[in-house]
Formats: C-alpha cells, sequence, structure tokens
C-alpha cells in the first residue's frame, strides 16, 4: 500500500453524511460505493436526492430520457421543482427565518449579516419589482456586480420567478458585458456604479452605457449604489439612454408595495442559469444549466464530498461570474448553513486576510484557487499566530494542484488535520467529474475518484481504458447538470465535447490513476491557458493584440501558457508588426499592448510577456500551432515539423525561450 498524507478518522469516517448513506444501503468501502454509483445510475440519483432531501412539486415519473442522444439527454422527466423553494422557502415554512444565511465582508473590512428571513424579504421584493418591470418566465436578467448580499438576492429573485440568471463578472470588459447581454436577449441589467478591490476603486459606469446602447431587449438597468449616492441616470452621464437606469432602492421598494409572487412551479428542464466559459477557439461558451439539474450536481457535491450540515459556516475564494459562486450558494443555502462573502483579494491589506476572515466568522468548510495558495506560500509569512480551529474541510479547484502546494495549503490552513477536497470538472457541468469523499483517504494533489454518479474513465488515444499512465478524461454516461448546449450554437456544443460521436463527453483534461485507483489531473489536453485559476482563450487575447490602435499595427498574433510557479501558467506572446519604419519604442509599445488587452478583453488575461517576431509557424492548413510554439519557447524540442510551411520561424522562438 503506498503512502497516504491523510487517513480518514473520527467524524470523517464515523459520522459524515456520505458515511451515512453508505451504512443505509449497506456499502462497505469508497471502492464500492463509487463503482455502485457509476455502473448504476438510476439506482444512484433517486437514492442520493431522496437521502438528501431534495422537494419537488410533482414527482418525475421517469429519471431521464436519452432517446435524442447523449448530449440532449432530459432528466427527471415530469417532475417540477424550483431552486428557491429548496433554498429558502422551505427554511422560512420550517421556522428559521433567524437564522444567519450570508455574511459579507468588503473590501475595506465593514461587514453585514442576513439572515434567512431577511433575504427572503429582499429576494420577493426583486422578484415582484421583476414582475412589474415585465419579466416573465423564461425571460434572462443580467447581473454584472461584484459579489454581495444584494447580487445573491438578485439571482433567487430571477429564479424564484423562472427567469434565467445571466451570470458575468464585473471586471468584464464593458463590450464583452453588452455582447452576453445582448446574445441572451436580457431584459433587465442589475450592476454596481463601481467596487473596490485591494484599495483601488473600478467604476463600472461605462458597462452600464454600452449595455444600455447596444443591447436592444434592456428594460432596465437597475444600479447598486456601492461606491457613492449619485442619482444613477446622473452616474451614467444623462441622455436618452439614461431613462432606462434606475436605482437599487427605488426598484426594490416599487417592488416591496406589490404582492408577492408565488414561487414558480417550474419543469425540471426549465432554464436557471446562464453562464460562461473559455473555449479553445472563438467567443466564450454560454452554458445553460436547469433548475433540476444544476440543484442535483450541486447538493450532491456539497453534501457528499464537503459534507455540508446547517451548523456549518462555508467560504469559497470567487467572484459572481464563476460557477463556484452559485454552487456553494445554492449548495449551502440548500443545507441550512452560512456563506461567507469577501468581496476583496486574499493579499490586502495584508496577506493575512484569508486567515483573519475565517476565525473572524468561525469558518468551518473553506476553498481557494491553488494560485492564490502559492501567492501565499511564495511570501514567507509566519501565519502560525492564526487559530484556524473552526476549519474542517478544505477545498480546491480551478486548475491542478501540484503536490507542493497541496502540502503548503495541508499544513498552513489545515494544520495536518484537514482532508483536501480537490475537485475538478467545470461550468458546462456546474460541478465535478472528480471528487475526494470525507471517507476515502488522500496522497498529495489528489483527486480523489469519480464524482458519485458519474461514469468518468482515462481513455488512450483510441478510446481504450487505461491505468497507471497519462490519458484523455472522458465521461460515458449523461448526468443532470450537463449544460443543455451552447446558447443558440448546438453545432458548437458537439464539436467541443462529442467530437467523436454521441456516446461519450471528452472533457478536454488529462488525467491518470495510481496503483491505490486514486486519480489525479494533469493539465488540459487542448490550447486552452489557465493563469491565476482563470481560463483564457488564446484566441481572444491574439484578436485583442491585433485590434492594437497604436504603433505599430500588429499582424498576427499568438498566445501561450507556459508553465510558472506561482500562477499555474504565465501568458507568453508573440506578435509579428505591420512592415514600416522601426521608430517606435519596443518596451513603450510592448506595455501599451498589455493595457491594451486588460482593457478590451480582461485585466486578468494580460500578457505577461510579449515578443516581436519576424514571423510565426503555421501548418499547411495555415493554422498556428499553439502547442508545438510553447514546446519550442520551453526549450522542449520541435519534434516532427515537416508538416509546417516554415519551420525556420520556430528558430527565432526558440532564442527568445533561451534568453
Amino acid at each position: 500500500m503506498s503512502q497516504y498524507a491523510w487517513q480518514p478518522y473520527g467524524e470523517y469516517l464515523e459520522r459524515s453524511r456520505i458515511r451515512r448513506f453508505m451504512d443505509r444501503h449497506g456499502i462497505a468501502t469508497w471502492q464500492g460505493l463509487i463503482r455502485r454509483s457509476t455502473e448504476d445510475i438510476e439506482w444512484f440519483w433517486p437514492a442520493a436526492l431522496d437521502d438528501l432531501g431534495v422537494e419537488w412539486f410533482q414527482p418525475y415519473t421517469r429519471l431521464y430520457d436519452a432517446s435524442r442522444g447523449m448530449p440532449w439527454t432530459r432528466w427527471f422527466v415530469g417532475g417540477t421543482l424550483n431552486i428557491v423553494h429548496n433554498c429558502l422557502d422551505r427554511h422560512i415554512r420550517d421556522g428559521l427565518g433567524h437564522k444567519v444565511a450570508l455574511v459579507w465582508e468588503g473590501d475595506d473590512g465593514g461587514s453585514r449579516r442576513c439572515s434567512y428571513g431577511e433575504l427572503h424579504e429582499m429576494v420577493a421584493d426583486l422578484a415582484a419589482a421583476m414582475r412589474m418591470a415585465g419579466v416573465q418566465e423564461g425571460d434572462t436578467v443580467g447581473l454584472c456586480m461584484p459579489i454581495s448580499i444584494e447580487a445573491v438576492a438578485v439571482m433567487f429573485a430571477a429564479l424564484k420567478i423562472g427567469a434565467a440568471c445571466m451570470q458575468i463578472a464585473a471586471r468584464s470588459a464593458p463590450q464583452e458585458v453588452a455582447a452576453s447581454l445582448h446574445h441572451g436577449s436580457a431584459r433587465l441589467l442589475f450592476i454596481n456604479d463601481g467596487y473596490p478591490r485591494a484599495g483601488k476603486r473600478f467604476d463600472l459606469g461605462a458597462t452600464a452605457r454600452t449595455a444600455l446602447k447596444e443591447v436592444p431587449t434592456l428594460r432596465l438597468v437597475v444600479v447598486l449604489q456601492r461606491m457613492g449616492d449619485a442619482p444613477a441616470a446622473e452616474w451614467a452621464g444623462g441622455g436618452e439612454d439614461a431613462k432606462r437606469l434606475i436605482g437599487w432602492r427605488t426598484f426594490q421598494e416599487s417592488g416591496r408595495s406589490a404582492p408577492e409572487p408565488a414561487t414558480a412551479v417550474l419543469d425540471s428542464e426549465h432554464t436557471a442559469l446562464i453562464l460562461f466559459s473559455s473555449g479553445t477557439t472563438g467567443t466564450p461558451k454560454t452554458i445553460v444549466h436547469t433548475h433540476a439539474g444544476a440543484l442535483a450536481q450541486i447538493v450532491k457535491e456539497v453534501g457528499y464530498a464537503f459534507d455540508c450540515r446547517p451548523d456549518d459556516t462555508f467560504y469559497w475564494f470567487t467572484n459572481i461570474g464563476w460557477m463556484m459562486a452559485p454552487w456553494e450558494l445554492i449548495g449551502v443555502l440548500f443545507f441550512g448553513g452560512s456563506v461567507v462573502l469577501y468581496e476583496g483579494t486574499h493579499l490586502f491589506p495584508t496577506p493575512h486576510r484569508l486567515f483573519e476572515l475565517i476565525d473572524r466568522y468561525g469558518i468551518t468548510i473553506a476553498g481557494f484557487t491553488p494560485t492564490a495558495m502559492r501567492s501565499l506560500a511564495r511570501l514567507g509569512e509566519d501565519y502560525d499566530s492564526h487559530r484556524l480551529t473552526s476549519l474542517r474541510i478544505l477545498g480546491s479547484t480551478g486548475e491542478p494542484l501540484d503536490p507542493e502546494t497541496w502540502r503548503w495549503y495541508f499544513q498552513a490552513f489545515g494544520r495536518g488535520r484537514c482532508p483536501i477536497m480537490n475537485i475538478s470538472g467545470g461550468t458546462e457541468l456546474i460541478g465535478c467529474l472528480l471528487s475526494p469523499l470525507p471517507v476515502m483517504p488522500q496522497k498529495e494533489a489528489t483527486l480523489g475518484g469519480p464524482g458519485l454518479g458519474m461514469d468518468v474513465d482515462v481513455v488512450d488515444e483510441d478510446g481504450r481504458s487505461i491505468r497507471g499512465t497519462p490519458g484523455y478524461l472522458v465521461c460515458r454516461k449523461p448526468f443532470p447538470s450537463m449544460t443543455r448546449g451552447f446558447l443558440g450554437d448546438p453545432e458548437r456544443f458537439l464539436r467541443t465535447y462529442f467530437p467523436g460521436g454521441t456516446d461519450q463527453w471528452v472533457h478536454g483534461d488529462r488525467a491518470q490513476v495510481d496503483e491505490d485507483g486514486l486519480w489525479y489531473i494533469l493539465g488540459r489536453a487542448d490550447d486552452l491557458i489557465v493563469s491565476g485559476g482563470v481560463k483564457h482563450d488564446p484566441a481572444r487575447i491574439e484578436a485583442a493584440l491585433i485590434s492594437f490602435p497604436g504603433v505599430p499595427p500588429i499582424r498576427e498574433a499568438a498566445a501561450i501558457g507556459v508553465d510558472d510557479p506561482l500562477k499555474g501558467q504565465r501568458i507568453v506572446c508573440f506578435v509579428v508588426a505591420e512592415p514600416g519604419p522601426d521608430s517606435y519604442a519596443v518596451q513603450e509599445a510592448i506595455d501599451a499592448m498589455i493595457r491594451h488587452v486588460g482593457r478590451v478583453y480582461d485585466p486578468t488575461g494580460r500578457p505577461g510577456s510579449i515578443h516581436f517576431v519576424s514571423s510565426l509557424p503555421k501548418n499547411l492548413a495555415a493554422k498556428i500551432p499553439r502547442g508545438l510554439i510553447r514546446m519550442v519557447y520551453e526549450g522542449k524540442g520541435a519534434g516532427d515539423i515537416s508538416k509546417l510551411d516554415n519551420p525556420k520561424a520556430l528558430d527565432e522562438i526558440a532564442a527568445l525561450g533561451q534568453s
């Protein structure tokens, strides 16, 4: 038996929620549980949702219908429910309105608490106001706010009346926000006037103005005055479009004076969330999740993997636009727990901020990104003065967690006693393909095994199941939370996740299973760049560089991710300038291009370095081989270059990598 870094003991082994489920069904080992749940999904999903306590208005008559093929499987056929009933209404019914649902802490240290009763009232007010503004079942409500109590209420208010909540990160570029809202035909947009982060102020006026101008379906933009008291119309610059702006208080009060709308009784397949995820090419993938599918996957993971209970206080390092925000909110509030929402960064005003957060609010379950962990570890600070005695489970996701960082996290936060639920999946399934359980032993950097009910495998190039060597991660059976295509683009959905046919989901990750049956993620199988836990599409970075309006004009660009001990991957770009006089200052031009990428694409997607080259390599189909460029730049050799049209272009890139 190989050496384990953590072994389950005490409550993890004997009294966890997953142990109770195993005992209820006569399952003795974690291996037996995973095997039965993945081989017999017809048994697992009904048994799990019954055990976890999901409430239906009308029970489903058939677990799933895959008659159109795995990509278009319909789940919980004939059933009706609503996420809001399961996460809020039933707790009020059961007399838990006094219990703390949300704790918010701002960048400046200010804090607020919100009970289940108060959140329920805010959701009711906003839902009524949405109805008065003309929002109907099936419409889309846009949400572009930093994480806050108000943002949570907007999400649940939309779900309450059967509208889809489109969640967009507040840091997104104005044009990107407008394009997303236009794609979803959004009726309303909820946005802050701005927000503080790391002691700096970020204004969202340009985002609101762009949305008003470019999204004809928008009836209102509701502005939360986080940074000042200027009237909404004045803040956005006035003009005809400003007539569609309304302040948060005015909007909420309009709903308070109206009757509370009943929580909508919705079909299992009714759309709940519209989220965004980067792909390997083109525009972001627009992900569509249903009420039943999202609820089933989330509560299974938060309940079984993270063992969430009503007395838990849960925190995940996330923004409202990342799937981890609705994941933690739906999951924790379903179980009647409390969620801590933190507006700021892990380094401001000191790198002790997250440790202080845990002690201040008695956080029992906490999750971070590997990049956040690495940045704290590299500072060499002494974190031993923090008690952290409330913690019982840690989490990690967003990118592969390397063994060194795993060890640091296990000791610095977990004090050598807390298991790390290192999970991996994606926005496309609002959950995990791989996940540990509290009853499983752990090795450094392991992801445990297949998520319960997820029939995943590691296969070679020919699709054969393999163990002990790297392969490709696939899922062979449907699962409830699989995105219902990409909004308006079913063919791209099929190309992305079912490239070899409709019999298995191909996730795009490389994975490996060791001799003890524990699983590991090795990285992406495509060109996607994961820097600081954020996925970046290289094509969009390249498009931003080519759109650079300064001097010199850029003709071609290539973006790659190279290994980085802090961020996981660092963004490195190569550009070919238009012919012309060399009269520009190279470093000034590079700095301007970096700022431009942050402005028109994403501040977190700014390149770490940009190199001017005379040409870029291309294959015979005139495509730029990013993977080959990365190998050459990192000094790993070029391999077979027979299919390159201009192989000598690699020489210049190799020299840059060595400099």
